[in-house]
């Protein structure tokens, strides 16, 4: 692990898990990228999701008022 990345704990199911491995063995990854690559496109859907955005947003404020 490089200084650029930080170490997390997961906890799915068994069901869970093991689709993760068969996922990950057919595309030919390791579990850890599948789980990065899904990571990242549900940021990057969460990006152009409106409804999130404004909840963002209203977060931010709330926060702002607080600091």
């Amino acid at each position: 692990m490089t200084a650029t990345q930080r170490a997390m704990t997961l906890r799915l199911s068994e069901e869970q898990a093991a689709a993760l491995e068969y996922v990950a063995d057919v595309d030919g990854v390791s579990v850890s990228d599948s789980i990065r690559t899904a990571i990242e496109n549900h940021i990057e859907s969460r990006k152009s999701d409106d409804g999130f955005q404004q909840r963002l947003a209203a977060s931010m404020e709330r926060h702002q008022k607080i600091l």
